[in-house]
């Protein structure tokens, strides 16, 4: 089998376990008795982890030339504290092994993306048509894992977890090693990359965009279960979000054009506030399921133009940085500013005008993006 047969194996399986673990841990630290407001620091804080562990890992990787050893330690210690994490009732004990996925988990995420590149390139074969696996992985997991929770009780995550992961560890122990060719992040480069006024600009769109994003990501299944949803209801809600991604990403050759990415961006940015505004309204968590199927013009729209943007206007030799900080920005620093003060406004007020906050902000973001459009232009037309 080749290397990129493979990799779409692991794909499936990873983003999977993401899939338990993303969606599923609010909605189990929810069951387990946590506030809106709790669970928001539990996973702000695992942004926290996340923002500290990513370059840390990536540097390791660097250092040892390898991403093949350092994806198999990270798997098998993030499996086997995934799995204490959805077996244990203890508030310290689920915020600790909560921390420690992330950890773990969380890092394999860009080695792989960047793998996924990497191997791409090298087999003369689109991005898209790898990550496609990991999509249907995250609609199938967050499916069956909905119905698991429903019959077999919240433990039983835990054990699909370890599954999931033991065969993630089989996988990479049949695939060659692929050393790393990407720079740890320094201060030194980290201060020219974020010299450039055109890519500040972008990572702050990046940011504004990705903060409602994430605190749907983080509540969407709290809202449908306080809307008298099943956790069944919430395990459909991301099947009908991630396997609409996957169709996008599989055509993302065809869609996505090179020097339209800006207007792509922004364009994802306005069916981001669309979704949003649409959920404020809906009261019923099965017509909410279904609004879910608009990720397909949100998500995988936005982040696969925002990655050939950012390497369209990069330096070569800072590509490696810019795809780390773009990756911090939209899983790290957003997630800890949607978890804190998502958990706060859901908390202070109605479902409704927690998304019509969410909206707003998204709102703003596709203002800023229209923005740029029009300064890039003019850039253009004078020169």
């Amino acid at each position: 089998m080749q290397l990129h047969h493979r990799l779409k194996i692991f794909n499936f399986l990873f983003f999977g376990m993401l899939a338990l673990f993303i969606p599923f841990l609010p909605v189990y630290l929810a069951e387990r008795g946590l506030s809106p407001s709790e669970i928001g620091l539990v996973v702000g804080t695992g942004g926290f982890v996340t923002i500290i562990t990513q370059p840390l890992w990536g540097f390791i990787s660097d250092k040892t030339k390898t991403i093949r050893k350092i994806l198999l330690l990270l798997l098998v210690v993030a499996s086997l504290f995934g799995y204490f994490l959805f077996s244990v009732n203890d508030f310290v004990l689920l915020v600790i092994f909560a921390m420690l996925v992330y950890f773990f988990l969380m890092p394999i995420d860009p080695l792989m993306e960047s793998l996924n590149f990497t191997v791409a390139e090298a087999a003369k074969i689109s991005y898209g048509s790898i990550r496609t696996y990991g999509a249907l992985g995250y609609a199938l997991l967050s499916l069956v894992t909905g119905y698991i929770m429903s019959y077999f009780g919240n433990n039983s995550v835990g054990i699909l977890f370890v599954v999931l992961g033991v065969l993630g560890i089989l996988i990479i122990l049949k695939m060659p090693d692929a050393p790393t060719s990407s720079k740890p992040v320094t201060i030194g480069g980290l201060k020219s990359f974020l010299s450039n006024k055109q890519t500040l600009a972008f990572l702050i769109l990046v940011f504004i965009c990705s903060v409602p994003a994430r605190m749907n990501d983080t509540f969407l299944g709290v809202h449908i279960r306080t809307l008298g949803g099943s956790t069944e209801l919430v395990g459909q809600a991301f099947f009908f979000a991630a396997s609409s991604e996957i169709i996008v990403f599989a055509l993302s050759f065809w869609w996505l054009r090179q020097g339209k990415e800006m207007l792509i961006i922004t364009i994802a940015a306005l069916f981001f506030f669309v979704r949003f505004f649409i959920s404020a309204w809906i009261t019923d968590p099965q017509m909410l399921v279904f609004v879910q199927l608009l990720q397909m013009l949100t998500f995988p729209i936005f982040y696969t133009a925002a990655i050939q943007y950012l390497y369209r206007i990069v330096p070569v030799e800072w590509r490696a940085t810019g795809q780390t900080v773009l990756a911090l920005l939209f899983f790290g620093v957003s997630s800890i500013i949607a978890s804190y003060a998502g958990g706060f406004l859901y908390n202070a007020l109605t479902g409704q005008q927690f998304y019509l906050v969410v909206s707003a902000i998204s709102l703003a973001g596709t203002v800023f993006g229209l923005v740029l459009l029009v300064v890039n232009r003019s850039k253009k037309t004078v020169e």
